[in-house]
């Protein structure tokens, strides 16, 4: 064969192999969409059902047809307003997760800093050290912390909130480490022939860089904290309780004294309303902070 045909076939051949490319790019695109959309499904499933399963009559239940008729709408204004003060819990639910929330996000952000730009001897040894609390589990560490808010006076109040909060939080300072691990050094340079200090340098440049981060961060904790049962239930008194006590606690007919079901998942909805417009409206932010947090250090 000749060097010309060799050329010619090399040539007729060439758009085969790309016919076979796009053919697999389009299969795989097909597959992920449709790994996507059965995921979409197993998640929202029960939030559908739940959302039926609300409107149905106070004595029913859950049994009968699977969409409601008539729709009783009458249990959201009964949840919010009919057997507890909605509102009030609401608004302990939202103090209690400022104060677990907003303190841990800036200490958390501070120890990141340290970490990842200040040079210390052990320093790296004190990280694994703090990575390393993650893994103790919460049956382990429950009663002894639950002794030591009783032993410090702070049963039946919001102070262990206020502890919890100024600590940090173990996974949130990994997070700020490793994205302030990425910032180049001449930032820190350029700060320092300024005059300006590690707290100025945070304060003024790794802060107002680091949206992202605190997006990630104040949903992934706060949305924690705005489920907490176990602390809650244990140490605050009724009228300190967070709503998600409140209503997981049941709604019952004060006569007869049998769980009315469909209030109750009425009451469990509108409990999630709030944190998921937060998640909404810190989407882009929570997308970038995650694709530019621990990929780097």
């Amino acid at each position: 064969m000749t060097q010309g045909a060799v050329a010619a076939e090399g040539v007729r051949a060439r758009p085969r192999r790309r016919k076979r490319g796009v053919a697999k790019r389009l299969a795989g695109s097909v597959l992920l969409h449709a790994v996507v959309v059965v995921l979409a499904v197993v998640f929202l499933a029960p939030i559908i059902w739940g959302f039926l399963s609300s409107l149905r009559e106070v004595h029913q239940g859950v049994s009968g047809s699977a969409i409601p008729r008539p729709a009783h709408w009458d249990n959201y204004r009964y949840a919010w307003s009919g057997l507890f003060a909605f509102s009030h819990y609401l608004r302990n639910t939202a103090v209690l997760t400022f104060l677990g929330t907003a303190p841990a996000v800036l200490t958390s952000a501070l120890a990141g800093y340290a970490f990842a730009r200040m040079r210390a001897r052990g320093r790296n040894a004190f990280f694994i050290f703090v990575l390393a609390t993650t893994f103790i589990p919460f049956a382990v560490s429950f009663i002894p912390t639950f002794w030591v808010i009783v032993e410090l006076g702070m049963y039946s109040t919001r102070w262990p909130w206020v502890i919890w909060g100024i600590s940090g939080n173990a996974f949130l300072i990994f997070l700020f480490r490793q994205f302030y691990a990425s910032f180049p050094s001449e930032l820190d340079d350029a700060a320092a022939i300024d005059g300006a200090g590690h707290l100025r340098t945070f304060i003024q440049i790794y802060l107002p860089n680091s949206i992202g981060p605190l997006a990630v961060a104040v949903v992934i904790l706060g949305t924690g904290w705005w489920g907490e049962y176990i602390y809650a239930s244990l140490l605050l008194p009724d009228q300190l309780l967070p709503l998600g006590v409140k209503v997981a606690n049941g709604y019952y007919d004060p006569g007869q004294q049998f769980a009315l079901v469909p209030i109750q998942l009425a009451g469990s909805l509108l409990f999630t309303i709030p944190p998921l417009l937060a998640f909404f409206a810190l989407q882009k932010r929570l997308a970038r902070g995650i694709v530019t947090t621990g990929l780097k250090g």
